[in-house]
């Protein structure tokens, strides 16, 4: 009996918004994994997405009731260059269900076969990159950062040729929705500014509802409304290490959650120019420019915006214009007021918290400390005489440190907060498990060469609660050595 009450608004757009399409059926289909707590949530009965049709399911091998299974077209900036038509080529949208708490999401298959937009893909994906993808997605959640999530993991029984061959999988992703900037870029290239119309329109019943009652300009608004999700976003990735990797415009959603999870990684050590994947080679999605890519990547959605903003040409120019500068101040303020909370830092004294932030930033980049226990193991002990302790052992020269100490200490204590309300807070934004690129590589390895998942159950007990120090995690929160640590990620296409 299918347990998914479907309740689909895309698949009424216009048929130029997508193509309808089944998945392609896999051979021996097996479950890995599903999301309880997500089933939670969406309401969906556990029982049948474990029980063969439920499988078939997850795998594709079969179309639910409810179900209007579709391809999305759109195109997009691939590191700065424009492509007019990618869309789906190796994902189907299953449908819409509501949540619990009224909230609109998609349910798509990833991995599901080809589509009229996979080019000279296979459309299929490596078990692999499904693994890493429920894994981060997974921890962006817990760590209360806008992502989409993973509802399961399914083995196809099938081989994938990448260099080699490779078991396959099919990832369930759940969404706010897949809109892209560049899905209003494919209809915007294309002089069909009706449907750049429909779409906004769209995106404002389902992300940005409140503004319709605004008497404001609605597209304006919109864009607005965009710009600070985004800058928000950015920010909260930056604050706890995060490296999307391939931040092209066809990666980034208008809801302000996290999609796409690539070449993507949590730094180790902090480098402001670090980079991940293997295709970067120029830092284009760098760490330290992640905040300027996004902001590029706002000015191509403003210019597809611009014919609704205004008729008159001017007049929309200015309007985008003033609307991305905000951006900048937007994007600052909430990386500042998140590095404030990283340092126990509540008060308003904005000149002195900087130069504390900027300057401790400075010392673990030169010391090449790793990021996330720099600021976790700050909070153990606000003793500066403790040099045995675990946030000294982080560091090999310990004067320039002990004096920050001394003006973080002295700042501390200015405010209102005891020690250990501070220390308390300190401990809710800092946290000590993350999914450390050599625990993900593990992770993938075990599963695809000794069909070992246990590790993998292992690390998200751990990333579901990751500010919670458990003596059972402890390796978990151990950086890689020399020979562990992991340069290049991969997209896995």
């Amino acid at each position: 009996m299918n347990e998914i009450k479907f309740d689909n608004t895309y698949v009424k757009l216009d048929r130029k918004f997508y193509e309808e399409i089944n998945p392609q059926p896999v051979k021996k289909p097996k479950l890995i994994k599903l999301n309880s707590a997500l089933l939670d949530y969406l309401d969906i009965d556990p029982n049948f997405l474990r029980s063969k049709d439920g499988l078939n399911f997850l795998s594709g091998n079969s179309i639910v009731k409810g179900s209007k299974p579709i391809a999305l077209a759109y195109a997009g900036h691939q590191f700065g260059n424009f492509v007019p038509k990618l869309g789906d080529g190796r994902a189907v949208l299953l449908g819409e269900i509501i949540a619990k708490d009224g909230k609109r999401f998609d349910i798509q298959l990833k991995g599901s076969g080809k589509t009229s937009f996979s080019r000279q893909g296979d459309g299929r994906s490596p078990l692999g990159p499904v693994i890493r993808e429920y894994l981060v997605s997974e921890a962006m959640y817990y760590l209360n950062i806008p992502s989409t999530r993973s509802l399961s993991i399914v083995s196809t029984g099938e081989l994938v040729e990448r260099e080699n061959f490779l078991p396959g999988g099919i990832l369930t992703r759940v969404a706010a929705s897949h809109i892209r900037i560049g899905t209003f870029e494919y209809f915007f290239s294309r002089n069909d500014f009706k449907s750049v119309k429909i779409l906004a329109d769209y995106s404002v019943k389902r992300h940005y509802p409140h503004i319709k009652k605004e008497k404001k300009n609605i597209y304006e608004t919109l864009f607005k409304e965009i710009i600070k999700s985004q800058a928000k976003l950015v920010a909260l990735w930056m604050s706890k290490g995060f490296i999307h990797g391939v931040m092209n415009t066809d990666n980034t959603t208008i809801s302000g959650e996290t999609i796409d999870y690539g070449p993507c990684a949590f730094m180790d050590n902090f480098h402001p120019q670090k980079v991940f994947s293997y295709i970067d080679v120029s830092g284009r999605y760098s760490y330290s420019n992640q905040a300027q890519i996004m902001l590029w990547n706002l000015s191509i959605l403003g210019q597809c915006l611009a014919p609704l903003i205004s008729n008159e040409k001017k007049k929309s120019e200015k309007i985008i214009i003033d609307s991305l500068q905000e951006f900048s101040e937007l994007f600052q303020n909430y990386w500042f007021s998140n590095f404030k909370k990283k340092l126990g830092l509540t008060g308003s004294n904005e000149q002195a918290d900087k130069k504390l932030i900027e300057n401790f930033l400075k010392i673990i980049f030169e010391q090449n400390v790793d990021f996330t226990l720099s600021f976790r193991y700050l909070s153990d002990d606000f003793s500066i005489e403790k040099k045995n302790g675990r946030f000294f052992s982080l560091f090999k020269d310990h004067s320039e440190i002990k004096d920050w100490l001394k003006y973080w200490k002295k700042r501390i204590g200015e405010e209102k907060n005891n020690f250990k309300i501070t220390k308390e807070n300190m401990r809710k934004v800092n946290p000590i498990y993350i999914p450390r690129n050599h625990l993900v590589e593990k992770v993938i390895e075990q599963a695809t060469e000794k069909k070992d998942f246990s590790l993998l159950n292992k690390l998200l007990i751990a990333i579901k609660n990751p500010y919670e120090e458990r003596e059972i995690n402890k390796t978990f929160a151990i950086p890689p050595t020399d020979e562990e640590v992991v340069r290049q990620t991969f997209c896995g296409t």
